[in-house]
């Protein structure tokens, strides 16, 4: 495991901590490797039951690392980094078991795939997720993925057409959060939440989330999420890359 990511297991509960709190998590090649390892442990082990996502140092995760990105010489992973964050989109659609997500602060861009692929997720009272490409001139290929298939066109449109920053309560009005708590319980409350489905009988959690990805589900959600990435030649942040 990388140490971007912090990966532990105790009594049934999976916590993937994203671990870049001086950059507030932000994406990076590393950091995609890190979350690999993480889901492909939970898909391995019968004794997971829930997986529990959040962000190390109170934050979720703020897009992509520009800085890392724009560095000259370029990182060696940044020709892997388009492949990687495709795949997995993949494996967390794939994932098992259910996992919960805590939303502190905010999820920016490239971090809103991190939150809507939980299948429960606890936001903050001021937390927000923000799918802002529009606003640089790209189009939010992953978010636009997961907010059309587990929210609908017209959630999918009211994120990503204005650009805006999307508070804690809308959030749940909208759907896309399953609870809204303290900004300072977040974690605490989805933990919580992470602990009472890991203390449920484990045939049961497996079963319901392979129920819930039958129907409808997708046939192919390699297809599904390859085909709707759709990378221009050029840098994140430059109007090129889209995430």
């Amino acid at each position: 495991m990388a140490d971007e990511v912090l990966f532990t297991v105790d009594e049934g509960l999976a916590d993937i901590a994203l671990n870049r709190p001086h950059r507030r998590n932000a994406l990076t090649g590393p950091l995609l490797e890190g979350l690999h390892a993480a889901i492909d442990e939970v898909a391995c082990r019968d004794d997971v039951r829930v997986v529990l996502l959040h962000g190390a140092g109170g934050a979720l995760c703020a897009g992509v690392d520009l800085t890392e990105f724009g560095a000259d010489p370029p990182p060696e992973w940044l020709p892997r980094f388009r492949p990687m964050w495709v795949d997995l989109q993949v494996k967390f659609y794939r994932c098992p078991v259910p996992i919960v997500g805590a939303l502190e602060r905010f999820a920016i861009n490239g971090g809103g795939p991190i939150a809507s692929c939980c299948d429960l997720l606890i936001a903050g009272e001021t937390a927000y997720l923000q799918v802002g490409e529009v606003r640089q001139g790209t189009s939010p290929a992953m978010n636009l993925a997961w907010l059309t298939l587990r929210h609908g066109e017209a959630v999918a449109a009211r994120m990503a057409l204005t650009g805006d920053k999307v508070m804690g309560p809308e959030l749940l009005r909208l759907g896309i959060a399953t609870a809204v708590a303290p900004d300072d319980a977040v974690l605490d409350r989805a933990r919580e939440l992470a602990r009472s489905i890991a203390s449920y009988d484990p045939a049961g959690v497996r079963g319901v989330k392979a129920t819930l990805r039958g129907l409808p589900g997708l046939a192919d959600p390699e297809t599904y999420f390859r085909e709707g990435f759709k990378w221009h030649a050029g840098q994140p942040g430059k109007g090129t890359a889209r995430v």
